[in-house]
């Protein structure tokens, strides 16, 4: 059996940052992060040279980057004045986005995270106002004055919960829909996509390399679950689309293609594809 290197869930925000490091190197990056390799560390790249299909995290985290910023560019124009980042891990974007200066960013995760992010990053200015946080989410109490206190400074306020749902439970992701959409001031909220099929598919690759982080949210109908708690979709974008528009396609190395081709050809659940199996949702609440 492969010797887990993810002890946690802390341990994915090492390993996206990784690829974000990886991804602001190309000509063609679709975003740059001078930030990321330096807090992803030795930490983050062994990580993402023990997991399988590297060229498929890679493609991933960089359209998905791209299509959270695209959100929040479009709902700051808007005028969102208050980006609260739940479970903010490793993300730099208050270092790197072009911002108002006027706008409130606020990131809430575990001490040890803000801690290490401080570290790294107290000599660094942030283009815009930035607090952080230190909080336990899966604490109901610490996450409901989180909550409170970033409603109170806000008003228009979008909520950013990237890579945090799928690690929760369905019980606890609809415990926080309600208490965002009890929030005067939550205008709007970014929550990642998967399919059903896309998430049996995970479970058969990844089981063993993330068992101590796995996925937990898993909804028969992810936009039904969402509309019962009081959350509509204003847009949402997925990966094979949003990769087509930006002129990103995947490359899958040879092996792996052939890998695919044959696994299709024996397995039905497989031959739909994935190209809109996976993807970013803004919401609004009803």
């Amino acid at each position: 059996m492969t010797n887990a290197t993810i002890e946690n869930v802390s341990d994915t925000a090492f390993w996206v940052a990784h690829y974000r490091g990886v991804e602001t190197e190309r000509a063609d990056a679709l975003f740059r992060d001078p930030f990321a390799a330096v807090l992803a560390g030795d930490h983050g790249r062994r990580i993402a040279e023990s997991m399988p299909r590297s060229f498929i995290t890679s493609w991933v985290i960089a359209v998905r980057t791209r299509i959270i910023d695209d959100f929040i560019l479009g709902t700051v124009a808007g005028g969102v004045d208050t980006v609260l980042n739940l479970g903010a891990g490793l993300d730099a974007r208050p270092y790197r986005m072009e911002l108002p200066p006027t706008l409130n960013w606020i990131e809430a995760d575990y001490p040890a995270m803000i801690d290490y992010k401080d570290g790294l990053l107290g000599r660094e200015s942030p283009r815009f106002k930035l607090t952080r946080v230190k909080c336990d989410l899966a604490d109901a109490a610490e996450r409901r004055q989180v909550l409170a206190d970033a409603n109170a400074r806000a008003k228009k306020m979008l909520v950013l919960t990237e890579g945090v749902v799928p690690y929760l439970r369905s019980e606890d992701v609809g415990a926080l829909a309600d208490e965002l959409r009890e929030l005067d001031h939550a205008a709007y909220w970014i929550v990642d996509y998967f399919s059903p099929k896309l998430l049996r598919y995970r479970r058969g690759v990844m089981a063993d390399r993330m068992r101590n982080a796995p996925f937990k949210f898993q909804p028969e109908d992810w936009f039904e679950f969402f509309a019962a708690h009081g959350w509509t979709r204003e847009d949402i974008r997925y990966l094979g689309d949003e990769a087509d528009r930006l002129g990103r396609k995947i490359k899958v190395p040879l092996l792996a293609m052939l890998s695919m081709i044959i696994g299709a050809t024996f397995n039905a659940n497989a031959r739909g594809g994935f190209k809109n199996a996976a993807g970013y949702a803004l919401l609004q609440p009803r």
